[in-house]
């Protein structure tokens, strides 16, 4: 075992300001990259660095300890990606012995990267490895066993293989820890500090995070020797790209505005704050005629796969998530975000948020709100540095439908999906149990107002159809 001894707290006049993007390199040309690497951009239409890339890329290509500040869909997985590949390539690692780890908090963002960096990897003739729960650990060993570069690594999953000896971080030249802050969330902090000691304390690492709080300066302190800091595009600067409007709904009357929101054009992803509300509410979505899926922690991962596959390609056009979606999905022409829960705190807000306006693109987020929430859940934004707009609406009204594109669904049942069977013959039961307040998520209703709310549903239910002329 390799002890990392804790290293000196980062200088702060170390810190590099956000880059001026007039001074920002216009191409990748400016940098020390192969050329492969260069025309592979190139062919990809990657030509102009985004401004975490703009800064970072000449540090970490120097073979210096980077910390890099940027938010979800910043460009990070380009600016920690191609230095370590490079640094990497023309080193064969050992069966076993990769030399460069990557450590990401979700199984999604895993893929998402190791999707990413696959094209630049085999211009550069380097092997990756996929190390993630939910799938069968022993082909996970067996790629390991037939070497691999670069590994890409959930902490609990790679903990288990270095356990059972199916690798060893004894060789690691170059290390990343990506979504830093949402690790420390998770609770992972343990798991990445046991990974961490047992990787050469001389090598290179790159800690890239959203949000700096005290278990990321924890991990700056101990591992990162020197770094040079680089903040581009950070959590807040989402106000630029991003409209943000609080709705606040009437009772029951939520779940009909939510429906009404899901059925309009374009791809949407709708959050909830637990995972049976989650499975309710794309069931309803089904049976009123909105292509919907579920997406969260019980399902399994070729299943998550799968999902967020039918996502991309505009067969579902409805991703309805608990938070293991608010991290290491990158789905393009995502315009709409909305919080049917509102998140627990403002870090969740900007991680489900950042699933829209992604690489400079723009986007709303809507969060539904209760009367008896709207304090709580503007304080929240108050918080990430957001003042957004607040309306009443109300289902079927045209105020809904010019804020977000919401229409009536059609009433018809997606074929297949065996939503006519799953159909709550009840308006209120598909969403039992999704009634949460913020920092409470999955709090339970009392039987008697569900009754109540059951009622009043299946009056907007009946009205509804009213409007449509059926």
């Amino acid at each position: 075992m390799n002890t990392a001894a804790p290293r000196p707290a980062p200088d702060a006049s170390a810190a590099s300001a956000t880059p001026d993007a007039s001074a920002a390199p216009a191409s990748f040309d400016a940098f020390d990259l192969p050329a492969g690497i260069r025309r592979l951009l190139t062919e990809r239409g990657i030509e102009t660095p985004f401004p975490i890339q703009a800064a970072t890329l000449p540090d970490a290509l120097a073979g210096r300890d980077v910390l890099g500040r940027g938010r979800t869909g910043s460009g990070k997985t380009l600016a920690f990606g191609l230095p370590l590949l490079v640094r990497t390539a023309g080193r064969r690692a050992e069966a076993r012995k990769p030399r460069g780890l990557v450590l990401v908090p979700t199984r999604e963002l895993a893929q998402q990267v190791t999707d990413d960096l696959a094209p630049y990897a085999a211009e550069l003739g380097v092997r990756l490895a996929t190390v993630v729960g939910g799938m069968s650990i022993g082909r996970q060993a067996t790629a390991l066993r037939e070497g691999a570069e670069v590994v890409i690594a959930t902490p609990g999953r790679l903990m288990d293989l270095v356990e059972r000896k199916d690798v060893r971080l004894d060789r690691v030249t170059a290390t990343v820890l990506d979504e830093a802050d949402q690790m420390a969330d998770l609770g992972f902090t343990d798991q990445v500090t046991a990974l961490l000691d047992l990787v050469p304390a001389d090598g290179q690492r790159l800690l890239f995070s959203a949000t700096l709080d005290r278990n990321v300066d924890l991990l700056v302190e101990r591992y990162l020797h020197d770094p040079v800091s680089h903040s581009a595009d950070p959590a807040a600067a989402a106000v630029a790209t991003m409209e943000h409007l609080v709705l606040q709904v009437h009772g029951p009357d939520r779940f009909a505005v939510a429906t009404e929101i899901a059925a309009r054009d374009g791809r949407v992803i709708m959050f909830l704050a637990t995972k049976a509300a989650v499975d309710r509410f794309t069931a309803h979505l089904l049976g009123s005629g909105v292509r919907a899926a579920a997406l969260h922690g019980d399902k399994s991962q070729p299943l998550r796969t799968r999902t967020l596959e039918r996502f991309r390609t505009g067969e579902v056009t409805v991703l309805v998530a608990t938070n293991v979606a608010a991290r290491g999905i990158h789905v393009d022409e995502i315009d709409l975000v909305v919080n049917v829960d509102p998140p627990a705190d403002h870090k969740d807000y900007l991680h489900r948020g950042g699933r829209t306006a992604r690489a400079g693109e723009s986007g709303t987020v809507v969060t539904l709100v209760l009367p008896d929430q709207r304090r709580d859940v503007l304080r929240l934004m108050a918080d990430a540095g957001l003042r957004p707009q607040v309306t009443r609406v109300r289902s079927g009204e045209a105020e809904l439908s010019r804020l977000t594109g919401a229409k009536a669904p059609s009433g018809v049942p997606v074929p297949g999906s065996g939503a006519s069977a799953e159909r709550p013959r009840r308006g209120g039961a598909a969403f039992r149990g999704m009634g949460t307040v913020p920092g409470k998520p999955g709090r339970a209703k009392n039987e008697s107002r569900r009754s109540a709310e059951d009622r009043k549903l299946a009056e907007a239910r009946k009205a509804a159809r009213v409007r449509r002329g059926h």
